[in-house]
């Protein structure tokens, strides 16, 4: 939420968001001041929000992990300084150009956070120094990722937290827009690092890609979208080296002939099944995870009737190691055990009205099965359609699947010919 300041915000005002391989070097760094300088020259007032260069983030995980730490506050401080070295670089390289601009840290501007080291997320923004910047004609350059607790520590918002950031700055302004300028062409009908006949999308609704983002679509950050969603603000996503006029996330998406607006995989999942002798944890383990910010996806519970307690779920591999060990010390006080499979990944339907078609996941289920591929653990809802498979048969499973329901460009080439 924003906090009133009392500051009229700047009409018009631009956010942009560059990822990692959009500043990835100093030659990045200058074509980006480049674009953002050209996009002022209308005299609209631009925000800029960028990334860590590259692959800093992993670099100083790496570095963090030899001294044996995992999410922390330090690991967080550490994180921190590849956005705001970013931040500082983009802003020496628009006043090369002859643009007024000035690097800040999350909580430089005005970005709350609350949660836990690692996955917090956005308390509110407070624009009173963006409106002051920006109404003295300068181009804030705001350090991605990350925000100010109540303690004054910085946290980080997680992996693509800058799309975030970006998204909860142009709530709180009032933006026109905001662009999120990555390495892709937009958002595609299945991730076309993985479905080389992947199609870019126009226009994506905002219902949608929120799906599309929790269900493994790395193009924006799901906490992104949500929040997009929630305070109205118009995304446009776009690459940072090409011309392509990029996809436009909001409004509600239009119901398509099939329902089905793409195929999105996620190899970043672990199946989790608890199981005790009576005792009912459902409560209590979702609570940990929802202390830690972790989404649970795919759940599903024994009965109140049977000898046992079994209640299983997807959570992202990359958040297991932090959440785990307190699901198993909830377990083991009645004798329970936790059960965790590493060897499964995710496939997911996308569109809508899914729940009103149930031949789509009928049709996902027998092609999948006729290619070989075992599935487990279905879930369906009225967006998306989600099945567990090996993750060794991923890849193979998003490709047959984009082909089975016609989502190539050389099919809708063909339609339109």
């Amino acid at each position: 939420m924003a906090v009133s300041t009392g500051v009229r915000p700047a009409a018009g005002v631009l956010v942009r968001k560059y990822g990692g391989t959009s500043v990835a070097d100093d030659a990045s760094v200058r074509r980006v001041a480049r674009s953002v300088a050209a996009a002022r020259q209308d005299g609209r007032p631009t925000v800029v929000v960028v990334s860590a260069q590259g692959h800093t983030t992993d670099d100083l995980l790496a570095r963090a992990a030899a001294f044996g730490a995992g999410a922390s506050r330090e690991v967080d401080q550490l994180l921190g300084t590849g956005e705001i070295a970013s931040a500082a670089l983009l802003a020496l390289a628009l006043r090369a150009l002859g643009v007024p601009a000035t690097s800040l840290t999350g909580a430089q501007a005005g970005i709350g956070a609350y949660g836990p080291a690692g996955a917090a997320v956005v308390a509110g923004v407070d624009p009173t120094r963006l409106h002051r910047l920006l109404a003295a004609g300068e181009v804030p350059v705001v350090a991605g990722f990350q925000g100010v607790d109540a303690r004054g520590d910085l946290l980080t918002l997680g992996r693509g937290g800058s799309d975030t950031t970006a998204v909860a700055l142009a709530g709180a302004l009032g933006a026109q827009r905001c662009e999120i300028w990555t390495d892709v062409d937009g958002v595609f009908s299945a991730d076309p690092r993985a479905v080389p006949d992947a199609r870019p999308l126009p226009a994506v609704g905002v219902d949608v890609m929120v799906e599309m983002a929790f269900a493994g679509a790395r193009v924006l950050h799901s906490r992104a979208v949500e929040l997009a969603a929630a305070r109205e603000v118009p995304l446009l996503v776009r690459n940072t080296f090409s011309a392509a006029p990029g996809t436009t996330i909001e409004g509600n998406t239009v119901l398509e002939e099939f329902g089905i607006t793409a195929v999105t995989h996620d190899p970043d999942v672990v199946r989790v099944l608890v199981r005790t002798a009576r005792t009912d944890l459902a409560a209590p383990l979702l609570e940990i995870l929802a202390g830690q910010n972790v989404g649970a996806d795919l759940v599903a519970r024994s009965g109140p009737y049977e000898e046992e307690f079994r209640m299983g779920f997807t959570i992202r591999d990359s958040d297991a190691t932090r959440v785990l060990p307190a699901l198993r010390d909830a377990v083991s006080t009645v004798d329970g055990t936790v059960v965790v499979d590493g060897d499964v990944g995710k496939v997911s339907l996308v569109g809508v009205g899914l729940l009103n078609r149930p031949a789509h996941t009928a049709r996902m289920l027998g092609a999948l099965s006729a290619a070989g591929i075992p599935t487990s653990w279905v879930s369906v809802s009225q967006l998306r359609t989600s099945v567990i498979v090996p993750r060794d048969r991923l890849l193979a499973a998003v490709t047959l699947l984009h082909d089975a329901f016609g989502l190539g460009a050389a099919v809708h080439e063909g339609a339109r010919g």
